[in-house]
């Protein structure tokens, strides 16, 4: 296997970052709105990701309420998981996570939305895997 490229963590949203044969992408918070908001988005290169997607829903640090969300992950515009996420008086996990395949030279666009807007509650989604060479 080739070596891959090492980079430093990018920041947020801001794509897949890869250290020798790693992967991860950080979303960073998102306000909760009833509006479906853009959190991670990047095109893959020469290389297949195995990894796991990771969605925490929407929480309050000062008081830790949780809002009921949802996540959606397209491939080249096409929906390919839609992961829900609460807490536990809605009968649902605060995290949901999925093993996840990204094919070489694909479009990720990862969105969340919110059951009800409020500007205290924050979710963030992250996928951490392998790089392999395609």
């Amino acid at each position: 296997m080739a070596k891959k490229n090492i980079t430093t963590f990018l920041g947020p949203n801001k794509g897949l970052s890869i250290v020798g044969d790693f992967g991860y992408a950080l979303s960073g918070n998102y306000a909760a709105t009833t509006a479906e908001q853009t959190v991670l988005e990047f095109t893959t290169g020469n290389y297949v990701f195995v990894g796991k997607f990771q969605f925490n829903s929407f929480v309050q640090m000062s008081n830790v309420t949780v809002r009921q969300g949802a996540a959606k992950i397209t491939f080249n515009g096409n929906q390919v998981a839609l992961l829900m996420a609460a807490s536990p008086n809605e009968n649902a996990p605060f995290e949901t996570t999925m093993d996840l395949i990204i094919p070489t030279r694909t479009e990720v666009k990862v969105t969340v939305i919110a059951e009800a807007a409020d500007a205290n509650n924050y979710a963030t989604v992250g996928l951490t895997g392998r790089v392999y060479d395609a």
